[in-house]
């Protein structure tokens, strides 16, 4: 599981082109995820190896000065307490703002690295007036230009150098995070599913921070289940719970095998829900959707559950191999059923094919669907294969991989599906230069 670095400051100091220039960094990083709550976003990038998570928590743009140093403090609060560094961004034009001043003062309390990083500094200048920002009383600091990217380099060096390893994993058993939204009914499910059985229950305490893993052996199943709703919220951090959620899923997304990712029916699939599902698919989990509270749903018809079975799969094209399922935790109506399919999804991330195998299908579906010529060329595919990767991604080889468009990978990736049973699984398609 990758850390997490938060970028904290005032508005318009440059956080965001500073993480849009960090996650571009390589091809293979996850998009970032804009508007997952109003304006934050979230990342991932890598510098010399080591990999972590990038929250840009924004700025905000509201009417009084009042509220909206209130927003910046809760922002900051938030970060602190869920990053593993903070960077805080201030900006050498401006100079020290009262606003700064605030931000610092609750930095200053805190045990956690911090990198004071002063943006704009792009001449000898500035790089004198940046030595006003010593009275932010935060030490040292680092000088960039988050728009031509000079200066990020010792900076990021810097940063992996205090990010916590990866944590070994304590066992091979698979890992279920439950997400969602707040009050979807994920305490609820859990203690459901573990009831009255204590004794097949163990607490495994320190996994990430402060979530419990609890360890689930009944009806023949065993494995970990990673709780992300009933964690305690220290008493210090303001209300804003969709920032708030959001981070604790990026978290429990990160440590898990298969997200189990929860929606209330009475409120439907909806844009927060959207982006939780898009950030599990990004980081190449598995995925389960339990529509739960399905018997609160009133007026419901002989077709109800395929017209809503329907609206979740347009949310979420091209992507729709995914199982989803209708709960009713109050009643325990088909929660056995989740945890079933659950387990199916894991068997199905770890699905290898073997190589004859895929060639006898693929091949002759290829020869028949042949990608189209391009600029008069034309490609062949001659060979394809699965990567030997913790989830599915499949090479194909070709003599001309430029020219083979989205369409095509899309075409490849659905017969791929139709064939070979990857159901709940992000599949990864690549052409490679035969």
């Amino acid at each position: 599981m990758s850390a997490i670095v938060a970028i904290v400051g005032r508005p318009n100091v440059g956080k965001s082109t500073f993480f849009n220039r960090l996650i571009q960094r390589r091809e293979a990083i996850v998009d970032a995820v804009s508007g997952v709550t109003r304006d934050r976003h979230y990342g991932k990038s890598d510098w010399n190896g080591v990999e972590f998570s990038l929250i840009d928590t924004g700025g905000y743009v509201l009417g009084s000065d009042d509220v909206f140093e209130a927003e910046i403090d809760k922002q900051v609060e938030l970060a602190i307490d869920e990053a593993d560094a903070i960077i805080f961004m201030v900006d050498v034009e401006s100079g020290v703002t009262g606003m700064d001043e605030d931000v610092a003062d609750l930095l200053r309390r805190v045990d956690k690295p911090i990198f004071l990083v002063i943006n704009k500094v792009d001449n000898a200048k500035r790089a004198q007036d940046a030595v006003e920002f010593y009275s932010l009383g935060l030490g040292e600091y680092f000088t960039i230009a988050s728009i031509n990217g000079s200066g990020t380099g010792d900076l990021l060096d810097a940063v992996v150098k205090v990010l916590p390893e990866k944590e070994m994993e304590q066992d091979d058993l698979p890992r279920f995070a439950v997400v969602g939204r707040p009050n979807a009914g994920k305490s609820s499910f859990i203690n459901a599913l573990i009831g009255e059985e204590r004794y097949i229950v163990t607490d495994i305490a320190g996994t990430t921070r402060d979530s419990i893993d609890t360890k689930y052996n009944r009806f023949g199943f065993e494995f970990n289940l990673v709780d992300t709703a009933g964690i305690r919220r220290k008493a210090k951090v303001k209300e804003d719970l969709e920032f708030y959620s959001v981070m604790r899923s990026v978290r429990a997304i990160e440590h898990a095998d298969v997200c189990i990712l929860m929606l209330d029916a009475t409120r439907g699939f909806d844009g927060q829900v959207e982006n939780i599902f898009w950030l599990a698919q990004r980081n190449n989990k598995g995925v389960v959707i339990l529509v739960n509270k399905w018997d609160l749903v009133e007026d419901k018809e002989t077709n109800t559950i395929k017209k809503y079975t329907t609206r979740i799969k347009q949310a979420i094209e091209p992507f729709t191999d995914v199982p989803i399922i209708f709960v009713s935790v109050l009643t325990k109506q088909r929660i056995f059923k989740a945890i079933e399919t659950a387990v199916e999804v894991y068997n199905n991330r770890a699905r290898k094919v073997q190589t004859r195998k895929f060639n006898d299908v693929m091949l002759p579906i290829i020869e028949n669907n042949p990608p189209p010529a391009y600029k008069g060329k034309y490609v062949k595919i001659k060979f394809c294969t699965q990567l030997p990767t913790p989830y599915p991604q499949f090479a194909f080889f070709c003599n001309l991989p430029q020219y083979v468009r989205d369409p095509y990978m899309r075409f490849l990736e659905n017969k791929l599906r139709e064939n070979f049973n990857f159901e709940g699984v992000p599949i990864s398609v690549f052409m490679r230069k035969k």
